[in-house]
């Protein structure tokens, strides 16, 4: 007989790993259940608890209200939870392969903490097959206990949108999924407790880790096809935007625009599912040919810098380049797989020297994982070359002039993002 699942009514909720995903989650939970928030990072903790969220995801007053959240980095405080919802992160490594440290490492602190008749929620993205696989095996040797007879599982997704104020976790709809009939419709009504938009329960866990990875790798496809064709177009001469923007007045048209795709979503998914693919005999051609065009317009827009400045005699070697922006989308402090560092990278082998100024990012976690120091404020009239890297709001905000300004008399200005008039700039992607 398996162990009945906990009631509405004697819920005690822990939220393992506290980034972008997991803390909007635990503040929504807290509302209504008990909550632990947990993280191995005992400065982002503390931090925390004094109201400063470097995410910038959950204001320091929301933070403050949620009064039935408890926040640690201590495993012993797990105790007595009987419902755990894991959101740490899915990277992959340098070989660009999956790497489930993190999940796993999670899995092992939940086993130790999990009695009869938990649930454990996963919702890290994965290929199919990882939470039963490879997550349940981890909780099951450290907790003793059997999924389906002696504990529950489910799975989850998360939607979570960085820097987008309107698409918010309660009013994004949710796929949910259990390992059986029952934890799967007590995992549905847990989540549509705090999901306004509503839920869409999945047939299996399976189906709930498949939808959640071919989200994004649809949209990196998308992203990957007007890639090429802005390489196509530049060489015959084309502006891209030009051409979008003419194509976009048929009604099905889809409005994808050229851009460096980063992030721990859209640059990381494809290579679970193309991983998975492998593993079962299948070599994914069109995926990973759309990984490859992504990945190397880095290089691409800093090629077309070069040639800009060699063509007003600027030397690429002797030149002073700004590049603005770092993180890997607007109005957001995350560096997570910025492609931003490919530009830089690619400028620098040239022998430029070249400065990065980023307004949300952390100077400190800038230095750490990129080894870029960024500048608070870019000195006017001093750079041979601009790239407008990123769409911060500030960028936008301060205009074109300002921007020109930053540079010398007979700089080039690139603009990655289409944010400033095409007339304006000196070529765009």
């Amino acid at each position: 007989m398996p162990a009945p699942l906990p009631t509405f009514d004697n819920l005690r909720i822990a939220v393992i790993g506290l980034g972008y995903v997991g803390l909007p989650l635990a503040v929504a939970f807290a509302r209504h259940w008990p909550t632990t928030g947990f993280d191995i990072d005992a400065d982002r903790v503390e931090a925390l608890k004094a109201g400063h969220d470097q995410t910038r995801e959950i204001e320091a007053d929301a933070l403050a209200s949620a009064t039935d959240l408890a926040l640690t980095a201590r495993e012993a405080d797990l105790a007595g939870c009987n419902v755990f919802i894991v959101t740490v992160p899915t990277p992959i490594d340098e070989a660009k392969r999956p790497d489930l440290g993190p999940l796993l490492a999670a899995s092992a602190t939940v086993g130790r903490a999990l009695h009869e008749g938990g649930v454990v929620i996963f919702e890290s993205t994965v290929y199919p097959g990882a939470t039963e696989d490879d997550c349940v095996p981890v909780i099951e040797r450290e907790s003793g206990l059997h999924l389906n007879r002696d504990f529950h599982a489910g799975y989850s997704p998360e939607r979570i949108n960085p820097g987008d104020p309107a698409r918010r976790l309660e009013n994004i709809l949710k796929v949910t999924s259990g390992s059986t009939p029952e934890a799967a419709a007590f995992v549905d009504a847990l989540y549509r407790r705090i999901i306004s938009a509503g839920t869409h329960l999945a047939p299996s866990i399976r189906v709930a880790e498949a939808a959640k990875v071919i989200e994004n790798t649809q949209r990196d496809l998308n992203i990957a096809l007007v890639n090429e064709l802005a390489l196509i177009f530049h060489r015959l001469g084309i502006d891209t935007g030009d051409v979008l923007a003419a194509a976009a007045t048929k009604w099905n048209f889809q409005p994808f625009r050229p851009g460096l795709v980063g992030g721990h979503c859209i640059g990381v998914d494809p290579y679970y599912l193309t991983h998975k693919a492998q593993q079962v005999g299948y070599h994914p051609e069109v995926i990973l040919s759309g990984r490859r065009i992504n990945d190397g317009m880095g290089a691409h827009v800093a090629g077309r810098v070069v040639k800009l400045m060699t063509r007003r005699g600027i030397h690429p070697g002797t030149a002073r380049v700004l590049v603005l922006g770092l993180a890997f989308k607007e109005n957001c402090p995350d560096l997570r797989n910025t492609r931003i560092v490919d530009v830089v990278e690619e400028l620098r082998s040239y022998g430029a020297d070249v400065d990065v100024h980023d307004p949300w990012v952390a100077a400190d976690e800038a230095r750490a994982k990129y080894g870029i120091v960024l500048i608070d404020a870019p000195p006017a009239g001093s750079y041979d070359a601009i790239v407008l890297a990123v769409g911060h709001g500030e960028f936008l905000a301060a205009g074109v002039d300002a921007i020109r300004a930053l540079g010398k008399a007979q700089s080039v200005l690139f603009d990655v993002k289409h944010l400033l008039p095409r007339e304006a700039v000196d070529d765009r992607l």
